[in-house]
């Protein structure tokens, strides 16, 4: 197939019926994977904040500094959402969070090297560029340095949240300009790649961007992917409208689908794309293995972003591989860097059902815990909590 160009890509979006378009991505996915495998990880999203600064008008996650619902986690939380996550197969996990200004890259760097010294083996898929960006603020370090430290701590991989939409015009509508800038986000994800790390990258479409914004998206992304190689997988997702600012409708799944196809063609680069089930459902999830995706992300097992605005899809491991195989694939487990490790955990051994997806603390508890008095707070709000 021919490399698609801004105009030709545009072209096959907006005048190719979406049956044609999901067979034309399936033909470039089969040739990437011919095996005939769909692979999945047995993973956890950790949330380790809802603090933030930032105010992006399409989350419906954060709180503000000195809210009354906002949490910070405790390490002893972490180490033991950490331990159930190995019970159920997984090895890692994916930890973001907001950017709150009274957590200080000195809570991260004792976090990582305590992770690593009670599970050596479990790997930190944490950190997308724009916390990256903010430790770098707080700390008046570059972001390579931050990169360094995290790295020299026990940071495995970069995920690829925070991208939303790669234009400038989009982020400031939507108020996620000073969190990173388009090149910032860009710039974070080069200088993982150079520092060996592998990371992943996303587009959050469905807010305000036009279709040609969307597209511009995916070709800065496969610019820097000519450039480094680095980037593992490629996410999408639509925007979760429910108790935000921004307000306004989902795209539809038929968008879903077609952005799906597009990419997989435009990302010629990439090797995998994934089904984001976690905000379409599992059979829109399932349908997508016939439009590009040849992974189904993550069993996740806890989830608290998406769900704040109104998405509160589960599925447990046995319902991932139900999902692959009635589409007539081969269902493989996973690590980030897409080395298969073999066969579904729960035809191994007994794994206990899960029938929701857990949240950052079961009991619903705000606060800060006692061990973050170690850490100097910078707001005002931070200073009078640990006073």
């Amino acid at each position: 197939m021919t490399r698609l160009t801004r105009a030709t890509a545009l072209n096959l979006y907006m005048k190719t019926p979406t049956a044609e378009l999901g067979r034309m991505a399936d033909a470039v996915r089969r040739e990437k994977h011919p095996e005939g495998f769909v692979t999945y990880i047995i993973d956890r999203n950790v949330n380790y904040t809802n603090v933030c600064l930032e105010r992006c008008k399409f989350c419906a996650f954060y709180r503000d500094v000195g809210s009354s619902e906002g949490y910070m986690l405790s390490f002893a939380e972490i180490f033991r959402k950490i331990e159930e996550t190995i019970s159920l197969g997984g090895g890692q996990l994916l930890m973001q969070g907001g950017h709150n200004p009274d957590v200080p890259l000195q809570w991260y760097l004792d976090l990582f090297r305590e992770v690593k010294t009670r599970y050596p083996a479990f790997k930190l898929h944490a950190l997308s560029p724009p916390e990256v960006v903010h430790i770098s603020r707080l700390s008046g370090l570059p972001t390579k340095d931050v990169l360094r430290q995290l790295i020299d701590a026990g940071l495995d991989s970069v995920p690829g949240g925070g991208a939303e939409i790669l234009v400038d015009r989009v982020r400031k509508e939507l108020n996620c300009y000073h969190k990173a800038t388009a090149d910032q986000w860009l710039g974070v994800m080069r200088e993982a790649h150079q520092a060996g790390l592998r990371t992943t990258a996303t587009m959050m479409y469905g807010t305000v961007e036009t279709v040609e914004e969307r597209l511009e998206h995916l070709f800065r992304l496969r610019e820097v992917q000519e450039e480094t190689g680095g980037f593992t997988a490629f996410i999408a997702w639509s925007y979760q409208p429910e108790h935000t600012e921004l307000g306004g409708a989902e795209a539809t799944g038929v968008d879903y689908l077609r952005t799906l196809a597009i990419s997989r063609l435009v990302l010629d680069n990439f090797d995998n794309v994934q089904s984001s089930w976690v905000t379409q459902g599992g059979k829109v999830g399932q349908m997508s293995l016939g439009y590009g995706a040849n992974d189904m992300g993550s069993v996740m097992i806890e989830e608290n972003v998406v769900r704040a605005a109104g998405a509160e899809y589960c599925m447990d491991e046995f319902e991932v591989v139900r999902n692959i195989e009635s589409a007539g694939f081969i269902a493989k487990r996973r690590n980030m860097h897409y080395d298969v490790l073999g066969d579904p955990i729960f035809r191994e051994r007994e794994v206990p059902r899960m029938l929701e997806l857990a949240v950052a603390r079961a009991d619903g508890r705000a606060g800060e815990t006692e061990e973050m008095r170690a850490y100097a707070a910078r707001s005002a709000a931070g200073k009078r909590a640990r006073a």
